[in-house]
């Protein structure tokens, strides 16, 4: 009986150990565990989809609308990123937008190039070495993938004038409450 209460206190132990190893796993792999998720869409186009030419450098070269559903409580401000990870150079950063009111649930079409929004969000610096939005502009060849990443945090992030996008992910690591992004496709 010491024996079979022995196997099922280490079947348990070892069962935790797996349980833990696959939450570390996830973690690495960029699921946060019991992270609430945002549901990110636009009316321009769907998730997966292409995106329209207007949004483009080959177009009107004007931010798409973003929604999102409402954060969770405890939201203080939203942050968000557009890159394209399949740029020949490294991930290219299109637009980074931080300090969006906590309440809000969106952007609108055309934002403006502007360091401060009429709302109080900042807009940073992109990897064209503009302020807003750099629509997509491919090399010709297979379309490239742009992710709108949306992040809700716990606290304040207009403290930081004109910040890349790697300044607004160290700020939002370890604070964030809900993400979620929309990806959509462009080529040439």
């Amino acid at each position: 009986m010491a024996k079979n209460l022995q196997r099922t206190q280490c079947g348990s132990l070892a069962a935790l150990l797996c349980l833990m190893l696959a939450q570390v796993d996830s973690t690495a792999r960029g699921t946060r565990v019991g992270m609430m998720k945002l549901d990110v869409t636009s009316s321009a186009f769907h998730n997966g989809q292409a995106i329209p030419k207007q949004y483009t450098a080959d177009g009107k070269n004007i931010s798409p609308p973003i929604t999102w559903n409402s954060p969770p409580p405890g939201t203080k401000s939203i942050a968000v990123i557009c890159d394209d990870p399949d740029a020949p150079v490294g991930t290219w950063v299109h637009w980074v937008v931080y300090g969006i009111p906590g309440t809000a649930t969106g952007l609108e079409e055309a934002i403006p190039p502007e360091k401060v929004l009429a709302n109080g969000a900042r807009q940073g610096t992109n990897s064209f070495h503009k302020i807003g939005y750099g629509g997509p502009s491919p090399p010709p060849g297979k379309p490239h993938r742009y992710f709108f990443k949306v992040y809700a945090v716990d606290k304040d992030l207009t403290g930081e004038p004109q910040a890349n996008a790697k300044q607004v992910e160290d700020a939002v690591a370890g604070h964030t409450l809900a993400e979620g992004q929309l990806m959509g496709t462009y080529g040439r």
